[in-house]
């Protein structure tokens, strides 16, 4: 309210400062327009009713009428100074009144927050300072503890899964070994001379991989070269037992069982043998442990079907 006071002050005492100097620069016009010329000269014992009027006298009525209204000009322009100078006060009154309101409201609403606290310390128990600092040490041990706890939990789980990956990497640098070492016994049995020697060399990839088939396999083989039959028939059982899609274990079983008189036995295991591989097929004639089902029917039925295909 008082700011648009003064604005509206300031817009009139700007149009009467723009009036006056129209005014002034009416006259300043009018004066060089028509000059005044001396046509008589002044005298005291002149008879002004012997001067003859020639021309109408406005000039002068003009420049008073103007004057008149410079001074009604400045006389406004006075007013307005004295209203603009009381309204400034007012203004500044009335900020300074707000600023001393606001202070005085600030400090009673602080008061004011200040006897809350009181009142709810009070209400809450805590009756004194070391009352408030043991609350706050419980609170602050409780969330520590909290936040110790959490944080064990997390570690224990890292160290869990570090333990589980040690444990990962160990076993899989234990596999390299063993493979780096398998490979090796397997080349060995390639070049050993006794039956003997290959059954060691097989008992250790067995000892070191218990489900390796070929191993069983392969030792199942030569333990028939040795006549231990029904070892090698075990063994193959137990190859089959680990993967019963292998070929080479039901056609040592075929060799065994032939060797221990099981024909029938023998035969259907060579046919599951050669569905398994396609290339045993080949094969099932220059077996010598088959040499005994020469003279069984199903074996010839089966030997014929081979030939068909044979020829086909």
């Amino acid at each position: 309210m008082g700011l648009q006071s003064v604005r509206i002050i300031l817009l009139q005492m700007l149009k009467i400062q723009v009036k006056i100097y129209i005014l002034i620069l009416s006259i300043i016009i009018l004066n060089i327009l028509n000059p005044v010329k001396a046509e008589y000269t002044y005298n005291k014992n002149l008879d002004l009713t012997e001067i003859p009027i020639k021309k109408a006298l406005y000039k002068p009525f003009i420049e008073r009428y103007i004057l008149d209204e410079l001074k009604l000009l400045r006389q406004e322009q006075q007013q307005l100074k004295v209203d603009f100078a009381e309204k400034v006060a007012n203004a500044r009154l009335d900020v300074s009144d707000r600023a001393i309101r606001y202070t005085a409201d600030t400090t009673t609403n602080i008061f004011y927050i200040i006897t809350i606290a009181a009142t709810l310390l009070v209400l809450l128990g805590w009756r004194s300072l070391q009352d408030v600092r043991d609350n706050i040490k419980t609170i602050t041990s409780k969330q520590v503890s909290e936040l110790t706890q959490k944080y064990e939990k997390r570690l224990s789980i890292i160290e869990d899964k570090a333990r589980i990956r040690s444990e990962q990497i160990i076993s899989t640098q234990q596999d390299i070994a063993n493979t780096n070492l398998i490979h090796s016994l397997w080349v060995r049995s390639g070049i050993a001379k006794s039956e003997q020697e290959k059954i060691n060399i097989f008992d250790e990839i067995l000892d070191l991989a218990p489900d390796d088939i070929e191993a069983l396999t392969y030792k199942a083989d030569t333990l028939l070269d040795i006549d231990e039959d029904t070892w090698s028939l075990s063994l193959s059982n137990r190859a089959i037992e680990i993967d019963d899609k292998y070929a080479l274990a039901y056609w040592q079983r075929a060799c065994a069982k032939a060797k221990l008189k099981q024909h029938d036995d023998a035969v259907a295991d060579i046919k599951l043998a050669t569905d398994l591989t396609e290339s045993l097929k080949t094969e099932v004639m220059n077996e010598v442990y088959f040499e005994n089902l020469k003279d069984n029917k199903k074996y010839q039925i089966l030997i014929g079907k081979f030939g068909n295909i044979k020829n086909n």
